[in-house]
């Protein structure tokens, strides 16, 4: 069979195309159609991707990153992945819809472990690392989502079956300072910490201190600032609310002063309970509830406070679930963050500022991340002087509502649970597009010479536009 010619004019090239290069022409003008699809909208889900999240943390627990790694696999789960969650043996039951959560045998029946490095944290990282070896050889996984230590559990498997890894920080491990022998052990996680950088595809972080701690490692692994948000979904309720602060007041004229947060040393406790007598001094009508700490912690401080006449003034309430966190702190009229160290913004924060109401906090570098004069009294982390803060607003209703306002604004603007999984969306659109990319350009690269010539002409009449551009994407493809 005789074959035709065609005569095709490209701004760039004059190609003579016969019947197998219309072919290849037509093969390749599909194919970029499909590229289109697939790098320009990920959110089709064309293929459900399967996420393995690795915590190392205790779950479900009411404290920071376990309430974090619940809104990661919920908003995963919202996106159209199919989640695991890898995990300790420890805290209590949450089922999250849409995902699966595993956890590693507990030998020897812990109950719990601290805040911070320990050995019984070593020994539980260990079991994670073999069982999520056995999950990865009998799952396939597009992403490993390792938080904290367990990022480097997650480049280690995502080396061993070859897959994408995203590193999740959440703290600066300095703020843990605590003896001799765990800040030795801190300073060989921080050189850990950036190994992990270097070798995942992506980091998250809480905080932009917590961004310019991984730019700053030298590394070119791009790092995402996903902020923290409220630890609970659920809203206040106003006839909850008013049952909430008939049981907190004394009297009907107090004025309520709340804290939320463990009594690990980063969070300024010592601060707070030292601020806490001078303030009564002045303004007898201020009633402090504690929230939080464990029983043994409570019991010392309420020691404390009997024994300076005060335990009448300061309630302390152990832990409250999240989902009944709201009506408490919209039962108070001002919320105390009296953080020492850290460079991280302290999640009771967002809290609070769904609350909306206002806020006292030390001036560091952490608290000035989501706070500013607006909508806080930003005091020097001194008893003094945080108890001069505390007392301003006890005398000031105005001031106090004023700042609370504003608290709720931001609350509703920006610092919601929609806008964070919005965040975590692009996150992982952005590695699974270069996954795409990169097969895409292997399938490229095993087609014939004249379907790689075809496809090239197609990029440069289309003017295909991606992050990626067409030298980048299909260089490899084109040698011949």
């Amino acid at each position: 069979m005789e074959k035709s010619l065609v005569c095709y004019r490209n701004p760039l090239f004059f190609v003579r195309m016969n019947d197998e290069v219309i072919e290849a022409r037509r093969r390749a003008l599909t194919f970029v159609q499909v590229y289109i699809l697939i790098t320009k909208d990920l959110s089709l889900h064309i293929l459900k991707e399967k996420i393995l999240i690795i915590s190392p943390q205790p779950f479900f627990q009411w404290r920071g990153s376990p309430i974090r790694v619940a809104f990661n696999a919920m908003a995963l789960a919202e996106l159209g992945y199919e989640v695991d969650l890898l995990t300790l043996p420890i805290g209590d039951e949450k089922e999250i819809k849409g995902v699966r959560v595993i956890r590693v045998a507990n030998p020897f029946r812990w109950q719990n472990i601290p805040i911070g490095p320990s050995l019984a944290k070593l020994f539980f990282d260990v079991l994670i690392l073999f069982k999520g070896i056995r999950l990865c050889l009998t799952n396939h996984y597009d992403v490993i989502h390792g938080i904290e230590e367990a990022g480097f559990i997650g480049v280690i498997l995502g080396k061993l079956i070859r897959t994408r890894v995203i590193f999740e920080k959440h703290s600066d491990p300095f703020s843990y300072k605590k003896g001799v022998l765990k800040n030795l052990f801190l300073r060989m996680y921080a050189g850990v910490e950036k190994i992990t950088v270097h070798m995942a595809d992506a980091v998250i972080c809480t905080c932009p201190g917590l961004v310019r701690q991984v730019e700053a490692m030298g590394s070119t692994t791009r790092a995402f600032h996903i902020f923290d948000v409220p630890s609970s979904l659920v809203e206040f309720e106003n006839d909850k609310v008013a049952a909430v602060r008939k049981k907190l007041q004394k009297s009907p004229e107090d004025v309520v002063i709340t804290f939320v947060g463990s009594f690990a040393v980063y969070q300024g406790v010592e601060l707070m309970f030292a601020a806490i007598p001078k303030v009564l001094e002045y303004c007898p009508q201020a009633q402090f509830v504690i929230i939080g700490g464990s029983k043994e912690e409570i019991e010392t401080q309420s020691e404390k406070f009997s024994e300076l006449g005060l335990a009448q003034r300061v309630s302390f309430l152990g832990k409250i679930a999240p989902d009944s966190l709201p009506n408490y702190l919209r039962a108070s009229d001002i919320l105390l963050s009296p953080r020492a160290s850290g460079v991280n913004s302290p999640l009771k924060i967002l809290d609070y500022m769904k609350a909306g109401r206002a806020i006292v906090a030390t001036d560091i570098p952490s608290n000035r991340l989501v706070l500013s004069d607006e909508n806080a009294m930003l005091m020097h982390p001194a008893p003094t002087d945080f108890a001069r803060g505390i007392s301003i607003l006890v005398e000031d209703l105005e001031k106090r509502e004023a700042m609370g306002a504003v608290n709720y604004e931001l609350y509703t603007g920006k610092y919601n649970f929609s806008h964070y999984r919005e965040l975590m969306a692009s996150c992982y659109s952005s590695i699974l597009q270069k996954e795409y990319q990169f097969k895409i350009c292997k399938c490229v690269k095993s087609s014939g010479r004249a379907f790689r010539h075809a496809l090239l002409l197609l990029v440069i009449e289309l003017k295909l536009e991606s992050e990626f551009s067409p030298i980048q994407l299909f260089s490899g493809a084109l040698m011949c």
